[in-house]
């Protein structure tokens, strides 16, 4: 009997608005969800193909979404040097079935943000705090996602929304500007409770 052929697989390159991070495009899906890896330490445990990438000098961090990879690189590199190695890296890691996140990663992420969302809901700024996280991922995740980044909510307090940027968002010159001009003003309309907006380092 014979295995039906796989497809070959199709990778095309994206610029993100962060000069410093490129999206890698495939017709695979990669990775059901997100799996974002800026420590090494959580890419060694959890991602054979995050951690192969950061073995790679010039990769900064990785951050897996479906069907793309959006790496960061390390300032001192120029994308002109680096940009077709990574793309033969990974498109012949996928063609090969390398495992892109262990099995378990989906969970151990979740209970990291079961923990955060405990302290989030509780208490009397719970329910505003629920209102802005449904508002971050209807309107301004999806948009975010497309520039090959994500944001998350990370909290509510006396006015002010934390949140952190991954993927291609992650210290990006522009995602200031989205936060301040962008997020800030559509989140200070829909809640008049909100004050600022503010990114988290993770």
């Amino acid at each position: 009997m014979e295995t039906a052929a796989k497809s070959p697989v199709m990778l095309y390159t994206e610029h993100t608005p962060n000069p410093e991070a490129i999206k890698y495009v495939t017709n695979r899906l990669l990775y059901r969800g997100i799996a974002d890896f800026k420590e090494k330490e959580l890419a060694d445990e959890w991602s054979p193909m995050a951690h192969s990438l950061m073995e790679l000098p010039y990769v900064k961090s990785v951050y897996f979404n479906n069907n793309y990879v959006t790496i960061t690189k390390e300032l001192n590199y120029d994308w002109t040097e680096i940009m077709l190695k990574l793309k033969e890296f990974i498109k012949d890691y996928v063609e090969k079935d390398g495992v892109v996140v262990n099995d378990g990663f989906a969970e151990f992420a979740e209970q990291q943000m079961a923990k955060n969302n405990a302290a989030q809901f509780a208490g009397e700024d719970g329910e505003i705090a629920k209102k802005v996280k449904e508002l971050i991922d209807t309107y301004v995740k999806p948009a975010v996602e497309m520039d090959g980044g994500n944001i998350e909510f990370k909290a509510f307090e006396k006015g002010r929304v934390f949140v952190t940027m991954q993927g291609s968002c992650s210290g990006c010159p522009s995602s200031t500007v989205t936060l301040k001009a962008g997020i800030e003003g559509m989140l200070k309309r829909m809640v008049p409770e909100v004050t600022e907006v503010i990114q988290e380092m993770e």
